[in-house]
């Protein structure tokens, strides 16, 4: 065989396992899309569980009939407040409320159906990283040197965080609709906008630090992530328990719903430990693409967008972070915080990726 045929038969099968990382990509989806119709059922038949019945029934019996007595000490008086459930105003300002019984509502076939959807998106999660591997194998190099690229590894990392949770018995499921519905429109942007062709790399990022510092920048976002939506499911459930305590009257699909997830301090402390977990390796991840920026450009850091909006995000997760454990900032406010500190990191992604021009624009788009 020539130089020239092999040269032709390399190129030929790498683009034959171009075709087959799409083709399971794309297969992917369709579990995923299977488990997300799968959790919805879940929470479907949750709402007809014992504990959803007896929550919306008391939401609708709030406004005609006076409802049981919930007493409150403060100072060592007693007070009454107008309302069900039992919500306790500690002297801190705590409430003291169980954890909700998650997605299925204590209903047997609904956890059925959510055990289901959990096979389902481990089956989707190992199809997703067959496409990614695939990928990789088809310009031998690492699958993250174009925004589709990092998107499909980002969402197979995202995906494997929950797993991970879920495998070492961490109550968790809850999470499973949220981060599965996201994880479709992150794979069908990817698909849709942001597919580039499998190439080599550009020079600049012919480093092995491309497999030190990008990996880590994947693994802090997935983890990010997972704690996002911790602070937005807590936001949602803090304003409930909020109404509760105040004698106020949620909607019955509020209360269906809300009334099934863990409660807003245990929501709040996933979400921070989450965060803060992650966060020395972000700090790591600033480092090493400051160390590779001297290797490739000669300099440390010269405030190129990508630098800048990093350095941002890690600003921004510094002060949740302190807020957090400072005792005046905890709750709502340090949510805000953390909510700002994601929105800094998914600009720092897609909006200076695309909309802004310097030495990172590889977004291949």
């Amino acid at each position: 065989m020539t130089l020239a045929a092999a040269t032709e038969l390399a190129t030929a099968t790498n683009e034959h396992l171009a075709n087959i990382s799409n083709t399971l990509i794309y297969s992917s989806m369709a579990v995923y899309t299977l488990a997300f119709f799968t959790y919805i059922a879940e929470w479907l038949l949750g709402s007809r569980s014992k504990v959803a019945r007896t929550a919306a029934a008391l939401t609708g019996t709030a406004g005609k009939a006076k409802a049981p007595a919930v007493t409150v000490s403060q100072g060592g008086s007693t007070a009454v407040l107008e309302r069900p459930q039992v919500v306790v105003r500690a002297a801190a300002g705590a409430r003291d409320v169980p954890d909700g019984p998650g997605a299925h509502g204590g209903d047997e076939q609904g956890d059925l159906y959510g055990r289901i959807a959990v096979s389902l998106t481990v089956l989707a999660f190992l199809v997703e990283l067959a496409g990614v591997v695939a990928r990789a194998a088809s310009v031998e190099r690492a699958p993250w040197g174009n925004m589709y690229e990092f998107n499909i590894t980002f969402s197979t990392v995202a995906v494997g965080v929950y797993l991970a949770l879920l495998a070492l018995k961490k109550n968790v499921r809850w999470l499973g609709l949220f981060l599965i519905t996201t994880v479709l429109l992150d794979l069908g942007i990817a698909v849709t906008v942001l597919y580039t062709a499998s190439d080599q790399l550009v020079p600049a990022l012919h480093s092995y630090w491309l497999y030190i510092h990008v990996s880590t920048a994947i693994l802090c976002g997935a983890v990010f992530y997972v704690g996002a939506v911790g602070t937005i499911l807590y936001l949602f459930k803090d304003s409930y328990e909020s109404k509760l305590a105040s004698g106020g009257t949620p909607g019955r699909f509020a209360t269906s719903f809300l009334e099934r997830l863990p409660a807003s301090a245990t929501l709040d402390k996933f979400s921070y430990r989450v965060n803060a977990a992650v966060f020395p390796l972000w700090t790591f991840t600033i480092i090493a693409g400051a160390i590779w920026a001297e290797s490739a450009w000669g300099r440390y850091w010269g405030w190129d967008p990508k630098e800048t909006w990093a350095f941002i995000t890690w600003v921004a997760y510094a002060c949740y972070l302190h807020a957090r454990a400072t005792a005046g900032w905890k709750g709502r406010k340090a949510a805000y915080l953390a909510m700002i500190a994601f929105g800094c990191w998914l600009f720092n992604y897609y909006g200076v990726n695309i909309f802004v021009t310097g030495k990172h624009s590889y977004a291949g788009v």
